[in-house]
């Protein structure tokens, strides 16, 4: 079946099996920051933006994809590489394969909630599946950042 979408900005037409599910259909074009990592939609590693939504890539067949926007860590670059540098001032980042689905969900709240409180901050991160911190590493990057984003609109 055949399927048309934006994908990061850019039109795309494609070919597919009607049960290709879009995490594999991304990886499939190059889309390398979006990951398996559960299969069960537990883990967050596979987060991607459909229509400006986080949604689990693992669990969503491509084929809904069609004619929707679809956006992977690629296509957020400016919104991510700010970010990213608090995440690694704050060895967040250890062995780096959550990263993608963390900065995913961490950018989906700042444009939701541009000043949460600390819980609201970890029922964000509770999506995110991460082996090698206890996830105080990536509370206090998201709590630098937006500190860091409010002197910045104080200017």
């Amino acid at each position: 079946m055949e399927i048309k979408l934006e994908l990061n900005g850019k039109a795309l037409k494609a070919e597919i099996e009607p049960d290709l599910f879009l995490l594999d259909f991304l990886r499939s074009v190059g889309m390398k920051s979006v990951k398996r990592g559960c299969d069960t939609s537990n883990c967050g590693l596979c987060t991607v933006f459909v229509d400006d939504k986080p949604v689990l890539s693992c669990s969503m067949l491509a084929a809904r994809a069609d004619g929707h926007k679809v956006t992977t860590l690629e296509g957020l670059q400016a919104e991510a590489e700010e970010f990213g540098a608090f995440v690694g001032n704050q060895g967040a980042e250890q062995c780096g394969f959550c990263n993608p689905g963390f900065m995913m969900n961490a950018i989906a709240m700042f444009r939701e909630n541009p000043d949460p409180t600390d819980e609201e901050i970890l029922e964000y991160l509770s999506g995110n599946l991460c082996r090698c911190s206890g996830y105080e590493g990536q509370l206090r990057a998201i709590k630098a950042y937006l500190a860091f984003r409010k002197e910045e609109v104080a200017e």
